[in-house]
């Protein structure tokens, strides 16, 4: 072996360790300001938006209307009130007024039904009746049953209207006619949740429902949702894992029975369907005495029990939203 190339072996080495050092440098530094893992998707809809003292003001308002009893003066004041309400935001809204047999003849009901026209395919609907049971006694208010969810859907509306259009269609219904006269039958109760879910399938869009989801007597300040087992099962999850995000599990549970409310006639159309409802309303736990009586006053109700239902709505929404993309 000559000097000569004895010389240039420990050249070329410095020279493949330069360029080794140079390419390991180019690695490192192009995944400079780069996270490996994936940015996570940020959620469609924010729930600290949710205003819950705004939620509670509204709910105070609207029962300044006085009872809501289907076929009355005073439930026609209280779905204009609504439309115009939802107007006020931004939001497209409309009555649809229908006639229906009941046990004591022909009445007119009306739905309240506000729209945001979204991007892409889908349907979401958020419900709530506002309606008040008939008989009730005098300075009777309906707090909660009806007043605690129509006052979340209209806080829900608001601030779901001032979000980017990156959703699905959203419709916010207002159910009239929930309450049963007598005793729920076919001509008795569910009578608005019946004819939007009707309307959806002779429209042929059932399959574009993406969720149905009902909130009803949701105001208590004991707040014990309790979500009825005729309810689709990913759905619950979903609630259940919105509650844990909000540190609020302990509030939501799976109801050991059926319930019937207006989730029912789309559950029976097919579409999905969820029931935040609180069946535990009462003087005492797991009691229900103030449902349905004069004891069901806005004392009883929370803002925080209000705000709390809201956000969980909107995570179960944002959910709903991811799921379908």
């Amino acid at each position: 072996m000559s000097n000569r190339g004895c010389a240039a072996a420990p050249g070329r080495a410095r020279l493949r360790f330069r360029v080794l050092l140079l390419l390991m440098c180019a690695i490192l530094f192009s995944g400079c300001g780069r996270s490996t893992t994936p940015p996570a998707t940020p959620p469609v809809f924010d729930p600290s938006a949710f205003d819950q003292q705004r939620a509670y003001d509204e709910l105070v308002r609207f029962l300044a209307l006085g009872l809501r009893d289907s076929g009355t003066p005073g439930v026609e004041q209280a779905a204009h009130y609504l439309a115009d309400r939802l107007k006020a935001d931004g939001i497209e809204a409309h009555v649809d007024e229908f006639e229906d047999p009941t046990p004591r003849g022909p009445v007119t009901f009306r739905n309240v039904i506000g729209r945001l026209p979204g991007q892409g395919n889908g349907l979401i609907i958020i419900g709530s009746h506002y309606d008040t049971k008939a008989g009730m006694p005098e300075g009777f208010e309906g707090a909660n049953d009806s007043g605690s969810s129509t006052a979340v859907l209209l806080e829900l509306a608001r601030i779901m209207a001032k979000s980017p259009a990156v959703a699905p269609e959203i419709w916010f219904a207002f159910f009239d006619g929930e309450e049963c006269m007598i005793r729920y039958s076919a001509i008795d109760g569910l009578h608005g949740s019946r004819r939007m879910a009707g309307e959806i399938v002779k429209r042929n869009r059932a399959s574009e429902v993406l969720a149905v989801i009902i909130l009803d007597m949701i105001g208590d300040r004991d707040l014990t949702i309790t979500i009825p087992r005729n309810t689709t099962s990913w759905l619950v999850t979903s609630a259940f894992d919105a509650a844990r995000d909000e540190n609020a599990r302990a509030s939501f549970s799976l109801y050991p029975f059926e319930i019937l409310d207006d989730h029912v006639p789309f559950l029976q159309a097919g579409m999905p369907v969820l029931n935040l409802i609180d069946f535990h309303y009462g003087s005492e736990p797991g009691r229900n005495d103030h449902w349905h009586s004069a004891g069901d006053t806005l004392d009883k109700i929370s803002a925080e029990s209000l705000g709390l239902v809201g956000r969980v709505t909107i995570r179960v929404v944002n959910r709903i939203i991811l799921r379908d993309r």
